[in-house]
């Protein structure tokens, strides 16, 4: 492991102990990962995905869910993007769960997006988990990060538990890359 700045951004290879193991399985796994945090605590990896704009509905199944599912003891991933994914690393932050953050930009404090989520990807790395991304730092994202991003999340995870998804949401993206990892993929409607 190289640390690339002060931010204790550090590269995990592929054959390091530190990279997740169910990433290693998929079709195209990233060679390296930019982490800040830690990967080393990884227990029972479940993917939480769904849409920016929620209903009442959405916000509290995926507090409930998410919040019992972290404390007992599963690492929730997701995406750090507005929405079901802060939602979903909020309600593990608030039950003192374990939870990792995938970015579709690089994974330096400046390019954090959206940059709403900065402090919280600050608390996430702060309580023992990571924010993580396959780019560089000083990558900005665009509309084609974000689908790899999405890969990532559900190819290290065991699952991907997707809330209200409509039919062209990104969220959607990340349910068929779990299909085709051979992952489980669990609906809220």
């Amino acid at each position: 492991q190289k640390i690339l700045d002060q931010e204790k951004i550090h590269c995990v290879l592929k054959d390091d102990p530190e990279y997740p193991p169910l990433l290693k399985e998929i079709y195209d796994p990233p060679i390296c990962l930019f982490v800040r945090g830690t990967l080393e605590k990884i227990n029972f990896p479940l993917a939480v995905v769904g849409p920016r704009k929620y209903s009442p509905y959405g916000k509290q199944v995926t507090e409930e869910l998410v919040g019992r599912l972290a404390a007992q003891g599963l690492t929730i991933v997701s995406g750090l993007a507005l929405g079901i994914d802060g939602l979903a690393h909020a309600a593990a932050l608030a039950v003192n769960g374990h939870t990792i953050a995938v970015l579709g930009s690089g994974n330096d404090r400046q390019h954090v997006y959206p940059g709403a989520h900065r402090q919280m990807s600050e608390r996430i790395i702060d309580t023992g988990g990571a924010v993580i991304a396959e780019y560089p730092p000083g990558v900005l994202p665009n509309k084609y990060t974000f689908p790899r991003r999405n890969r990532i999340i559900a190819g290290m995870t065991l699952g991907t538990l997707v809330t209200e998804a409509g039919e062209d949401s990104g969220s959607l993206i990340t349910a068929q890359c779990s299909l085709d990892c051979g992952r489980e993929v669990f609906t809220v409607p």
